[in-house]
This record gives structure tokens, sequence and C-alpha cells, in this order.
């Protein structure tokens, strides 16, 4: 039952007589449509009439859908939440009718493995339908698991800028984009700048370099340290980017002899994205933190700012961070960069330049 005023159960009935509106309440109580809620007091009118009442609302039945759940579904659906949750089928009932029917008329389509949003439109003609919309509830309660619509989830493209093909290389990942397209700069610049067969080298195409003996790529060098290859790791996508890493890139990146190295902000969130992604390729690489990167951070923090400017660490930011990040650093280092950790700063990548590199 729910609460509702004398005015709104007389909403369409405004143009009729009083005498009128009176008896079409009386005909409401005599059916036990209605009951009136005596404290809410009478209208002052005559033949009085109360200003609340409670409103019956009609029972659904439920038995066409009780039947169609028992006898009309794919077998493969499973009955046992919706049969006790009558209500919550209707609600949900043309979505799971349509699982229903592409299971009855596509399921050899399951054995091709599509993603997400693809398999999404497939059944409901929605391609969020499993990533935002009430897909994964409504599987869950049919007794099916996203595995069974053989799905996968996309990630972003691994975006990259590629100085050399030449292998063994190292690789430099980068948490933000400012830094990436610094870095870039800097070493487009870097290979310009070389005179002589060097710069001529450079502007050739990567198809003429490559399988050409005699011909060696111009080195760059980022704090001093050669570095073939920049990845934008676009923060945490970084970890879902790697999944498909193989897919993503070019042949020479996958060589075993590669060394990657990691560089981000110097805060919690940072070491916690190095330290994931370190945990992802085990096995494959070892991932080191940009030890020079980190420390000219450390060093410019000092010498401009002073740590005490620093700004503030978000206050969402997870602290559950490991010791693998600082194991790779001298412990004047590792105490100055926890130093500034304890006390709520943060040193981000854009404390460096261009003119840093």
């Amino acid at each position: 039952m729910k609460r509702i005023s004398l005015e709104n159960l007389l909403e369409s009935r405004k143009d009729i007589s009083y005498e009128q509106q009176y008896q079409y309440i009386l005909t409401l109580l005599s059916k036990g449509r209605i009951k009136p809620l005596k404290a809410s007091g009478t209208n002052g009118k005559h033949p009085a009439l109360y200003r609340e009442y409670w409103l019956s609302e009609k029972e659904q039945d439920y038995s066409t859908w009780e039947q169609e759940l028992k006898y009309q579904l794919h077998p493969l659906i499973s009955i046992d939440y919706y049969l006790s949750h009558l209500k919550n089928y209707g609600q949900d009932r043309q979505w799971i009718l349509r699982l229903s029917e592409y299971l009855r008329q596509n399921r050899e389509k399951l054995e091709d493995r599509e993603s997400v949003n693809e398999r999404s439109f497939e059944i409901w003609s929605r391609e969020k339908f499993l990533s935002r919309g009430p897909g994964k509830r409504i599987l869950k309660n049919c007794g099916l698991s996203e595995d069974f619509l053989n799905i996968y989830q996309t990630t972003e493209p691994l975006a990259y800028y590629t100085h050399t093909r030449q292998v063994p290389q190292n690789i430099l990942i980068l948490e933000n984009k400012d830094t990436f397209y610094s870095m870039r700069r800097h070493l487009l610049e870097e290979s310009v700048s070389v005179p002589g067969e060097r710069a001529g080298i450079r502007e050739r195409s990567n198809h003429e370099l490559e399988g050409k003996s005699g011909i060696t790529e111009p080195e760059g060098r980022i704090l001093g340290m050669e570095m073939g290859t920049l990845i934008y790791g676009a923060g945490k996508g970084i970890l879902r980017s790697f999944r498909d890493f193989d897919l993503c890139v070019e042949p020479y990146m996958k060589d075993g002899g590669n060394q990657m190295y990691y560089f981000g902000d110097l805060d919690y969130e940072g070491i916690g994205i190095y330290e994931s992604l370190a945990d992802t390729v085990s096995g494959r690489w070892e991932i080191v933190p940009f030890v020079k990167a980190y420390e000219a951070m450390l060093e410019k923090a000092d010498r401009t700012c002073g740590f005490a400017d620093l700004p503030d660490t978000k206050e969402q930011q997870n602290r559950n961070i490991q010791e693998k990040f600082f194991s790779y650093f001298q412990t004047e280092s590792v105490s100055r960069m926890k130093e500034v950790l304890v006390s709520g700063k943060y040193i981000p990548q854009e404390i460096l330049n261009i003119a840093d590199f």
C-alpha cells in the first residue's frame, strides 16, 4: 500500500461536481481499493472526505511468467533465482528472452571468441550491455558466467616511439603523457643535431634500414643512458596493455636481450603501478625503475622548491606498497623518497622537462 492524497485521487475527475467526486471515493472504498488515513483529517466539506488515503496496489498475477520460466527458456539458463523473484523476472524478462533465443538459434557462435562489446551487441543489440549495463547481473541470476560467453576484454593500443630497432636495447615505460612527449622530442632533436652520416641515416625510412648490413642507427640518450624505445603507459592502463603486448608491438621489442625500465610519479600510486607491472611480467622480463630519473627528480625538488613545497598526495591513493621498488636504490635515495611519501607529499614526473634530459 502507498499513501496518496485526496487531491491526487481526484486528479482525473476535476471537472465533475463534488457530489460525483464523493460517490467516486465511496466506490473506491467499497471495493477495497483505498483506506482512509484518519489522522490526515477531513477536507471541511459536506459530506466530508479524508485528506489522505492508503492506496492498495493491485497484486500482480505472475502465473504466466512462472510457466514461461519453467517451460519456455533454454535449458542452459538456470531458473531458480527468478522463480523465487518473479517481480525481478518481469523487470529483466526482455533481456532473458533475448539470451534464451540466442542460445537456441546461435549457440555455435560461442565457439568463436569475441570482444565483450561485440558479444554483447550480438545477443542483446546493446554493445555496452555487459560492460556498463545489467548484463553481468542478469548472467549471474541465470547461473551463467562471463567465461561461458567466450569473451575477452579489449585494451587500449600500446603507444610507443621507436628511436632504433637495434637489439638488444633499453626500453623505457613512462607513466604520464607529458614526459613521454618531452623525452620523444629530446631523442628526435638529439638525432637531427648529429652531423654527417648519422644524421643522414636517421632520415632514412625504417624499411630501408632493416636488413642492411653496416648501417648503424643513431643512439639516443636520456640522462646519460641509451634508450631505444619509449612506451607511453597511461598510468594504470599499462597493466591492461601488457596483456596484449605481443600483439601490439614490433618483433624487435620482444627480443629477450632487451632491458625494460619504468619511470613514473614518485608517489604511492606510481610505485604501485611499477610493482604490479613487474609482477605481471615476472619470468619473462625484469622491469627495473629508471634510477637516474628518480634521483634527478629528488635532486631537482630539493634544489628548486624544497620537499615542504611539493604537492600533497591524493587521499584516495592505495598506500600498500612493497619494498621491491626501493631495492634498486642506494640507502640515501631510499631515505629521501620515503621522507617525501611519509610527509604526505609527492613528486610528479613533470618536475623534469626537456632541458633536464
